[in-house]
């Protein structure tokens, strides 16, 4: 994640802290301002958010249960959208990094490749399903974190290019557009954080097996899956 250098809201690397903005009025002597974590941060909006959806997330209650005062987060991180942005932008890195360990395995055919890449992005789709309005209402996180976002997009779609890429030349994909396959396998598999839903009893894995046969890519296993498996 990105360093908080220019300003309240940007975002630190993974595991840094958000130090409140210095006030220019003589303080008191005293405790010095509390760094805010950005790990901390993401682990309580994930809590509000299971607990009760993107309402439930704001400065206050973030605050609460960081158990910070509410004017030390504020100082760091002033809005909601801020708060969303930081949680948005560490999903999308982590995401990222899971595309680029499953493909850059070494000793795996650009098979074991390609069918461990759809099982990565299904899984995520699942896990992140609360989170898809945040790609249709960019008005949810800032503009800065907007603009990460589409930049991300592009390097994860290139991990993707090259993944499909390889399976074709492989032979474990019909010839076709390189570009429009993928567009087509990233819709089919992101678009299950729409229509996923616990209560149908349907699991991530099923779904992952499923789509693997209807792509005819199911005819081996996936690496490291142990036979009879």
């Amino acid at each position: 994640m990105r360093a908080l250098t220019d300003g309240p809201g940007a975002e630190r690397e993974a595991g840094s802290t958000v130090d409140a903005e210095p006030d220019p009025r003589p303080r008191k002597r005293g405790r010095p301002p509390r760094a805010i974590e950005t790990d901390a941060v993401i682990a309580a909006v994930q809590r509000l958010f299971a607990e009760g959806g993107i309402d439930a997330v704001t400065i206050e209650r973030t605050a609460q249960e960081m158990s910070v005062a509410r004017a030390t987060l504020y100082r760091a991180i002033p809005t909601k959208q801020h708060l969303l942005g930081i949680l948005f932008t560490r999903m999308n890195e982590d995401l990222a990094e899971e595309a680029r360990v499953v493909t850059q395995r070494p000793g795996t055919s650009p098979l074991e490749r390609l069918t461990a890449l759809i099982q990565v992005q299904i899984e995520a789709a699942v896990r992140m399903r609360d989170y898809l309005f945040i790609y249709f209402d960019r008005s949810r996180i800032p503009d800065n974190a907007y603009d990460e976002w589409r930049r991300w997009a592009d390097s994860y779609e290139h991990i993707w290019i090259n993944t499909v890429a390889n399976a074709i030349a492989a032979g474990d994909l019909p010839p076709g557009d390189v570009r429009l396959t993928t567009r087509l396998l990233l819709g089919m598999t992101i678009w299950v954080a729409n229509w996923y839903r616990p209560k149908e009893g349907i699991s991530t894995e099923q779904i992952q097996a499923r789509a693997l046969e209807v792509l005819g890519l199911a005819r081996t296993r996936p690496s490291g899956q142990p036979a009879g498996a």
